[in-house]
């Protein structure tokens, strides 16, 4: 095969594709409110994801994550910057265009206890997203509810009572079902085992591997954990401030990282053994603030190797080896 044919077949697996992704929040103060500066929590990001895969999104917290998976989904407006679905824009989208296009994407989201209605049964928060999609009768919505209950794990007589009555890791089952009632092609997890029980992580990890497979599910897992990270993804990217700074395919990425950010997310990474030490790579100073980000690298306040360039000029995601890219000028010359 060709290097034109190997990039037509690339190109023809991607299901998402982020094209200069930027979302400034605006900060406002005085008494009329104005306009006193920018958030900047995605800038300038590209991204693409394969109908399929797992692509992992780690970082610090603030870094911006979660604001790119909602961003994605439309949840939250871009500032600008293209997001390309299933060969679709959907940032051209409104109305009945984007509402149908909605049923395709969904959400797990980070918190099991606040992202369900107290007061609604788990059968009636389960089957919204059915009626919304014009599923009005009943007895079918009912029976894919079920049906969807039994693939999570979720027993029967679970259909009529409140989210009040189950664990955390029950609760969490229940958005997973609420994702994937419509059948969607792309769900985005936002953190959906921070905030479990490390048994129940794994539980709840296992079960959506098996139902990727099962559905045949595109995943964009967004996490701090870099442990959990590399046991789900098949990629992974790095965030640091706003902007993508390394994305690898998951052994390549665990074996040689290349960013300085990314080499100090693995230096801290525990060692489940006493007896052996990992080198640490201490970071100095705090996050800086995404209203002002310094120039340049937006790392090189915190960087061991620094250099003069770092805080002249920002470095371009490049593509360092096979499909491993890495902002870095120690590693892109």
């Amino acid at each position: 095969m060709s290097a034109e044919e190997k990039a037509v077949e690339r190109k023809a697996e991607i299901l998402v594709e982020v094209r200069n992704l930027v979302k400034y929040f605006p900060v406002r103060g005085g008494v009329l409110k104005r306009i006193q500066g920018w958030v900047k929590a995605v800038d300038d990001v590209n991204l693409t994801i394969r109908a399929g895969e797992t692509l992992g999104l780690v970082g610090e917290s603030g870094c911006g994550k979660t604001t790119i998976g909602r961003t994605i989904l439309r949840l939250i407006e871009p500032t600008s910057g293209q997001i390309i679905f299933d060969g679709k824009d959907l940032t051209r989208m409104k109305g009945q265009e984007l509402k149908e296009m909605r049923r395709h994407m969904q959400i797990i989201f980070q918190d099991p206890y606040g992202s369900l209605d107290p007061r609604s049964q788990i059968g009636t928060i389960i089957g919204d997203g059915l009626e919304v999609h014009g599923v009005k009768d009943k007895e079918e919505r009912l029976a894919r509810v079920m049906e969807i209950m039994e693939k999570v794990g979720l027993a029967e007589d679970h259909l009529r009572r409140y989210p009040h009555e189950f664990s955390g890791g029950q609760r969490q089952r229940i958005g997973i079902a609420r994702a994937l009632v419509l059948r969607p092609k792309f769900i985005v997890c936002d953190e959906p085992v921070s905030a479990l029980d490390v048994s129940i992580q794994s539980q709840v990890l296992n079960l959506l591997r098996s139902l990727q497979r099962e559905f045949n599910l595109t995943y964009l897992f967004i996490a701090h954990n870099m442990s959990v990270v590399e046991h789900i993804s098949d990629r992974v990217a790095v965030m640091y401030l706003g902007k993508i700074v390394e994305i690898a395919h998951r052994g390549e990425f665990y074996s040689n990282p290349l960013h300085p950010y990314t080499q100090a997310l693995m230096a801290a990474i525990p060692i489940p053994d006493p007896n052996i030490k990992r080198e640490r790579m201490i970071l100095q100073g705090d996050v800086p603030s995404p209203l002002n980000p310094p120039p340049g690298c937006r790392f090189h306040p915190r960087c061991p190797y620094a250099m003069d360039i770092c805080s002249q000029e920002e470095p371009p995601l490049v593509e360092v080896s096979p499909d491993h890219w890495a902002a870095c000028f120690l590693v892109s010359g």
